[in-house]
């Protein structure tokens, strides 16, 4: 009986909860985007289509039981399964594109004959898996956050529901004076790296601003997005954060999540100390074993290659936190002061360095501690000095639960409530 009930409720919340849900990291188009959608209106990523195809998906897994149709240990059996063919598919991906990108093989189609044919095998696996893994986690998630007080009557308000599909692009555009987010707009994963740059540099021409084309790990659409991994860990902490971003958009600081930069930066980082600590739970509470055998269930290493370093057995360590904390800083002093030239020549001296140290990044500038100074969770790094973060470290610090925090957080309007709640 309980079994049919819970059935039927989840069912009737999917349907309700679609047809509200709002995006947390999503993008929320205002007025200051509309120039920059003239260049990227024909390579949209299309929402409306993704989450009806996603909400079917859930609706079709409602129907048939999932994830009641097997106990608890088969079910994470099923979850390994999964991330061991996920595994053992992109890696025949990544071997793939290694024939057919090879100068020396002139016989591409045989060649690659045995890998395509593997691929293919793994895919309809994989497509078999999917829906039993995502139910089982989902299911786990809700059961832990109803072992951490957030959810209603024992269900959690959103239901805790997600699809893993290729995730968008992110265009990230900042002014060029100040360090701010002015437009974040989802365009298409498949575009090219060449295709990404153009459009960059368009954009960045025509409008006077800093811009940055990212991957993005989630989303928080409903039923929330998450990109394709093996890593059990990131994908559960991945899962949280896009349902407490769900969780916030209901409430007063998730709907004022695009009001102001800190409002922007106090949703994220809520969103990703929850998912660390939800994550850290489940891994305790349902896969003990991985702490103890520490498995790699990491993103599958592809060969890089770096900069020679030279002989550095004497070099202190390289803390890529402590260092982009120190450029981000140095830029805004520069920019504060007018020299704009001057911070944008700085921070590619210092791309370069982190080039050195063995971090590949393709851009370093105004743009890119728009966006990734936003997640704030852990001191240091690409927010600088920005108070907004530490101040929400701080609330989760003198609040009795993870539920006390995000409750407390999720009623504020403004960066000067939070500054009030923390000196009390």
């Amino acid at each position: 009986m309980f079994y049919r009930i819970a059935r039927i409720l989840d069912f009737l919340a999917i349907l309700l909860l679609v047809i509200f849900a709002v995006a947390g990291d999503a993008p929320r188009f205002t007025g200051q985007t509309d120039r920059v959608r003239l260049y990227t209106r024909e390579i949209e990523f299309d929402y409306p289509n993704w989450v009806w195809n996603a909400t079917w998906i859930k609706i079709e897994q409602n129907a048939i039981g999932l994830p009641y149709l097997f106990d608890r240990g088969a079910n994470k059996q099923i979850v390994f399964e999964y991330l061991r063919t996920t595994q053992q598919l992109m890696e025949t991906e990544y071997y793939l594109e290694l024939v057919i990108s090879d100068p020396a093989v002139t016989d591409k189609e045989t060649a690659s004959a045995q890998l395509r044919a593997n691929r293919d095998l793994l895919l309809k696996r994989q497509e078999l898996l999917a829906p039993l893994a995502e139910a089982t986690l989902q299911g786990q998630i809700s059961e832990a956050l109803a072992e951490l007080n957030l959810t209603t009557g024992g269900q959690p308000i959103p239901p805790a529901l997600y699809h893993t599909s290729p995730t968008p692009l992110a265009l990230v555009v900042s002014r060029r004076n100040v360090i701010e987010q002015i437009a974040n707009i989802s365009i298409l994963p498949t575009l090219t790296l060449d295709d990404q740059i153009k459009l960059e540099n368009s954009v960045a021409d025509s409008l006077d601003v800093s811009t940055l084309t990212v991957p993005i790990g989630g989303v928080g659409v409903y039923p929330t997005m998450v990109t394709e991994t093996t890593d059990l860990r990131w994908l559960l902490e991945t899962i949280a954060h896009e349902w407490t971003h769900n969780y916030l958009n209901i409430r007063p600081l998730g709907i004022n999540y695009s009001a102001t930069p800190e409002l922007r930066t106090m949703n994220e980082t809520t969103a990703s100390i929850a998912g660390n600590e939800v994550g850290t739970f489940l891994i305790e509470n349902y896969y003990p074993e991985l702490l103890a055998s520490n498995p790699h269930f990491g993103l599958v290493a592809f060969p890089q290659t770096s900069p020679t370093l030279g002989d550095q057995d004497d070099a202190p360590p390289f803390d890529f936190r402590a260092e982009m904390r120190e450029t981000r800083i140095a830029t805004d002093e520069l920019l504060a002061q007018g020299k704009i030239e001057d911070a944008e020549a700085y921070m590619e001296a210092r791309r370069q360095v982190f080039w050195q140290n063995g971090y590949l990044l393709r851009k370093l500038n105004q743009a890119y501690f728009a966006f990734h100074g936003a997640y704030a969770d852990v001191p240091g790094g690409a927010a600088g000095e920005d108070p907004v973060g530490p101040a929400v470290r701080a609330l989760r610090e003198q609040s009795d639960s993870l539920a006390d925090f995000i409750n407390t957080i999720a009623q504020m309007t403004s960066f000067q409530e939070l500054q009030l709640a923390i000196q009390n």
